[in-house]
């Protein structure tokens, strides 16, 4: 009974595991000090986001009410500061390894 119970615990783990590899999301490149408000009156979001960033601020993305963390792909992260992206990548929690980012076509 024991080796059954660890067998299906393994099985959930792995299941689970490749369920929540790439997932594609869209929203707002930010930054993890300002997350999805920027307060700086004389600054756009996007020179926020970059002056943040080059503090220590790490990239986050805000989509759906939610700020993710990302890692990964920091040039064209600080490319698109600022902008709304269609982007994919491993999510695990709240952070999300970026595979690919690119601006929304239309």
């Amino acid at each position: 009974m024991r080796t059954v119970m660890w067998m299906a615990a393994v099985a959930l783990w792995w299941t689970t595991s490749v369920v929540a590899a790439e997932q594609a999301l869209t929203g707002v490149v930010s930054d993890s000090m300002c997350g999805s408000k920027h307060g700086m009156a004389n600054m756009s979001d996007r020179e926020c986001t970059q002056m943040c960033a080059s503090r220590g601020a790490q990239y986050v993305l805000v989509s759906d009410g939610r700020i993710y963390k990302l890692t990964n792909r920091a040039s064209d992260l600080k490319a698109h500061a600022g902008h709304t992206v269609n982007l994919t990548g491993d999510v695990k929690g709240d952070t999300i390894k970026v595979s690919t980012i690119e601006m929304p076509k239309g």
